[in-house]
């Protein structure tokens, strides 16, 4: 037999509590940048279950789905919003293009926080997204 999965932080654990029972797009990574869960509503946006998409590294989730910013570039995962809370545990927003597992590009606005257990103890992170209103429809 193998080795018995980590603890999850009660913080994670709430988190995704949470996050399941949103309406809101949600998508929760531990604090190395895996994925440990999304909802319902992201699983929509994002064109994969979340059971395809659970554990993925930060690297996967770059393989999986093109992250791009408004000029088509490619966004690192160290600058979305989820790779700067991680990484700078400080809030993010951007609005980005993503190319979903299912091949469907949609622009979504993206906002994640740092989750701090203690001051200095990161344990994950959150990020909620919706689909923005396309370029050709703002006034």
């Amino acid at each position: 037999m193998g080795d018995p999965p980590p603890q999850r932080h009660l913080i994670l654990i709430l988190a995704r509590n949470f996050a399941s029972r949103l309406a809101t797009a949600a998508f929760l990574v531990d604090a190395d940048g895996r994925v440990i869960y999304f909802n319902e509503a992201a699983e929509q946006l994002l064109g994969t279950g979340f059971g395809e998409g659970h554990g993925m590294s930060s690297e996967e989730y770059l393989e999986r789905f093109r992250v791009a910013d408004e000029q088509g570039e490619r966004v690192a995962m160290a600058d979305t919003p989820i790779g700067i809370a991680v990484n700078r545990r400080e809030p993010a927003h951007m609005p980005v293009t993503i190319t979903a597992g299912n091949g469907v590009a949609r622009r979504i606005e993206a906002t994640a926080f740092p989750l701090m257990a203690h001051a200095g103890e990161l344990v994950g992170a959150i990020a909620f997204f919706w689909e923005g209103v396309p370029k050709s429809a703002e006034g």
